[in-house]
């Protein structure tokens, strides 16, 4: 049973992170971790208890993070286009300016141990994604929603590639959802 948060737990989550964001997931073997923690071996399997746990802790607490953003940005705003539009920049935004995004965003999709978190994480975006369309009255909007998510996470791999924002593909995406 792995233990709560704690200094040693957060020490490893944060070499792993950078370690992720440096090599990808592949990259993250537990000595590779140990070893960027500064911690023994044995400090890893007291936190977690397989290299898969402490991968999908670190995919929740990346996401975790990018979510937290995205809300404070859209905060009081009302389902629709401009919650919308703001949420998505938000979004494209804080992947660029936070460690791992390549990892936790790209690579996630093709690991195994993460096909399901994903999955989640997709599935709840895409609720919240799909109420905005609700209220622009829009047809099919959980299905929109779903390819808006797919569309947005294209759309970070090639601002990541690009190392910045494409303002030309936000505008066009924009465009092609009509917001």
């Amino acid at each position: 049973m792995a233990r709560p948060a704690g200094p040693g737990r957060t020490a490893l989550l944060d070499a792993g992170t950078a370690l992720a964001d440096r090599d990808g997931l592949r990259g993250l073997s537990v000595n590779a971790i140990v070893a960027a923690a500064g911690m023994a071996k044995g400090s890893f399997y007291q936190h977690f208890p397989s290299r898969r746990d402490f991968v999908v802790a670190l995919h929740r607490r990346y996401h975790d993070e990018l979510t937290a953003l995205v809300l404070a940005a859209v905060e009081g705003l009302a389902p629709g286009a401009e919650r919308l539009r703001i949420g998505v920049d938000s979004f494209l935004d804080a992947c660029l300016d936070t460690k791992g995004t390549k990892a936790f965003l790209v690579q996630a999709r093709t690991e195994a141990d993460l096909l399901e978190e994903v999955r989640k994480r997709n599935a709840q975006v895409g609720a919240l994604v799909a109420a905005d369309f609700t209220a622009m009255g829009r047809d099919m909007p959980d299905e929109t929603a779903h390819l808006l998510v797919a569309m947005v996470a294209d759309l970070s791999l090639q601002e990541l590639s690009d190392s910045g924002p494409r303002r030309d593909l936000r505008a066009a995406l924009f465009a092609l959802i009509r917001v």
